[in-house]
């Protein structure tokens, strides 16, 4: 069985599409605060299937288990993982959106079908979407970094970096980013940067990224709906600071940091995300 199938509609042809974008985004690793594919899905809206993946081979579903509604007390509905790409139109520029949990299995043979689907419907460059533990206040603007597979492809005055080197537990979204630029696509990140802070979806930072995406294209998309989200979050991140004087005293700490300096080093990102990765499962964060 292949991997993929693409979703031809009543002809046997690829979708007519020009030079689209395909946006990508997965989540658990490198999506802090669900941003990344909250972003993701943002940008796609409602737009049709355009190729749909083989979940029974990518993943583990002991890990990954489907969501099954009870019903007064009777089995109903089950829910799957399910990875697909979607057609979405952003102004008049075509997007393809690729977006769900991250596969558990078969990354190599992924990356080869994602690469083959790119030629076919004539992909022009790769954006990879993320999102990454940080030590900033959740009062600053959501700081974004980097990644570009040349020079002068990053736009809206995001830089590459940290400088120098890090290394990191590789995520899917960067194996299969090496491999489209490997092939020929120009390929670009922007990851966002969440408050290691906080717990559950963090919808300023999917903003974030949304603009980072409309810059990149050009375009201006809409974000009423996550910024009515995002005062949510904020009104409550506040109340649980205001609380408790040592968090207050921390956060004021970072928000100084976040003012004397333009970006984090690599140091002080391996230490947070080394922290973020202790942290899984203590209960210690603030609530959202």
């Amino acid at each position: 069985m292949t991997l993929y199938r693409l979703e031809r509609g009543n002809g046997s042809a690829a979708p007519a599409l020009v030079e689209p974008t395909l946006i990508a985004a997965f989540d658990g690793w490198v999506d802090a605060g669900s941003a990344a594919t909250v972003a993701a899905d943002h940008i796609a809206g409602e737009g049709l299937i355009v190729a749909s993946f083989d979940a029974d081979a990518l993943y583990d579903y002991r890990a990954r288990r489907p969501t099954l509604a009870i019903v007064d007390g009777r089995p109903g509905e089950l829910t799957w993982p399910e990875l697909r790409l979607r057609r979405g139109r952003v102004s008049a520029r075509d997007v393809l959106v690729l977006s769900g949990p991250e596969p558990d299995f078969r990354w190599h043979e992924l990356t080869e079908a994602l690469v083959e689907i790119a030629h076919e419907l004539g992909v022009a460059e790769w954006v990879s979407l993320g999102a990454i533990p940080a030590g900033v206040p959740h009062t600053r603007p959501v700081p974004l970094l980097g990644t570009e597979s040349r020079a002068g492809l990053l736009r809206g005055d995001v830089n590459p970096g940290p400088p120098g080197v890090l290394r990191v537990p590789a995520a899917a979204i960067s194996v299969i980013d090496i491999a489209v630029s490997g092939a020929g696509l120009p390929a670009v990140g922007y990851f966002a940067q969440v408050p290691h802070y906080v717990s559950g979806p963090y919808p300023e930072a999917s903003i974030a990224l949304v603009r980072a995406v409309g810059r990149h294209l050009g375009v201006e998309i809409p974000v009423d709906a996550l910024e009515d989200e995002a005062r949510t979050v904020r009104t409550r991140l506040d109340a649980a600071v205001a609380v408790d004087e040592a968090t207050r005293t921390y956060v004021e700490r970072l928000e100084v940091a976040a003012d004397e300096t333009s970006g984090p080093s690599s140091g002080d990102l391996i230490g947070e995300i080394e922290r973020f990765l202790r942290s899984q499962g203590s209960g210690g964060d603030l609530p959202n």
